[in-house]
């Protein structure tokens, strides 16, 4: 049986979305499809628009057959521990090929390009400042690619080319991205026809905004600078631009060529979620993979025991766990009071099974 994995956020999933695992599938011609998928908050340093149950369920109704939950503490980094911790779990599910999308569409240029030395990057300035500086520029998805790659051990490497542009914010009569889909949801348009998904109480940073002001306005320094992401004085920044009411307000003091906004709200997540540097140091990679959900064909595969998994809460390791809880219960802290108790239970309970 051939196995193949694909790293994905599905913020929201989308007709893109469909193209990408169908041509996966053709192109691979393989029998078992994992998608590796950001939880509740995704790389952008952005919460989900819905949440990681409604995204595996429609992931296993459009063609993967197992979903598998990227940490926390991975999916809410820049492009290299992102795809360090995505293909782990790839590796230790002992996946035989991945497929990612790309805009340059030149695998054996971003092969070339990954097999440089571990990138130093430049910490007076932005992360992609620094891949242009040594590769010259490159889009978001093959800047993704290069890491993939460089953390893809024995598994063949496809990728597929990308229809539009990871930034691109006019939504489209067929395929859209998902940032254009977002933004026309927070604007009220209709997206029936860009996307599957019924997306009835949508989550965005803007709800959390009040939250970050309160804890920067209180929290000591001296903890703030505890806090992973925090570092270079940065909670100065966050501090000072805080006294701005609306939450593009404060984005937008806050960016600069040194801080993407992408920098800025991945902070603010951690910010949120109280993440510890300590608690980020004393972790080792994942022993096991925990799973969202699976098909009969994908549940076939995990009786077979290939590698290590967690179908069950308290079956995560530890830090993990407490991870994961604990963005949960931020998360539900955006929707509506009445389904806010739910939630939380929902991440206690069993994997979506299709």
């Amino acid at each position: 049986m051939k196995t193949c994995g694909i790293v994905v956020e599905y913020n929201p999933f989308h007709n893109g979305h469909i193209h990408h695992i169908n041509q996966t599938r053709q192109i691979t011609q393989c029998d078992l499809l994992i998608a590796v998928m950001s939880p509740n908050f995704v790389q952008r340093g952005e919460p989900a628009i819905i949440d990681k149950w409604q995204r595996t369920r429609l992931a296993l109704e459009h063609g993967v057959d197992l979903v598998v939950e990227l940490p926390f503490i991975y999916a809410t980094q820049s492009a290299q521990p992102f795809a360090m911790g995505a293909m782990h779990l790839l590796n230790l599910m002992k996946c035989e090929a991945f497929c990612f999308g790309s805009e340059s569409h030149d695998l054996q240029e971003l092969i070339r390009l990954s097999q440089f030395e571990k990138i130093e990057l430049d910490k007076k300035k932005a992360p992609v400042q620094s891949y242009e500086q040594m590769y010259g520029t490159l889009y978001a998805n093959d800047i993704l690619g290069i890491n993939y790659l460089k953390y893809s051990k024995n598994m063949t490497p496809y990728c597929i080319k990308r229809t539009n542009h990871y930034f691109d914010d006019r939504l489209e009569e067929h395929i859209s991205s998902a940032t254009s889909i977002r933004k026309a949801i927070q604007g009220h348009q209709d997206v029936s026809k860009a996307t599957p998904a019924k997306i009835e109480n949508p989550v965005f940073l803007e709800d959390f905004y009040p939250m970050i002001q309160l804890l920067l306005f209180t929290l000591p320094k001296d903890s703030l600078k505890e806090l992973f992401l925090m570092d270079e004085g940065i909670e100065n920044l966050l501090i000072k631009n805080a006294q701005f009411s609306s939450f593009e307000e404060f984005m937008n003091h806050c960016i600069s060529k040194k801080y993407t906004r992408s920098r800025i709200q991945r902070t603010c997540i951690h910010l949120l979620n109280q993440t510890t540097k300590k608690q980020v140091n004393e972790l080792a990679l994942p022993g096991s993979v925990r799973i969202l959900g699976a098909n009969e064909k994908g549940r076939k595969y995990l009786r077979k025991g290939n590698f290590p998994y967690a179908s069950k809460f308290n079956q995560i390791e530890e830090g993990y766990r407490q991870m994961e809880y604990k963005a949960a219960c931020l998360y539900s802290l955006a929707l509506p009071e009445h389904l806010r108790e739910d939630f939380r239970k929902r991440e206690l309970e069993a994997p979506v099974f299709l």
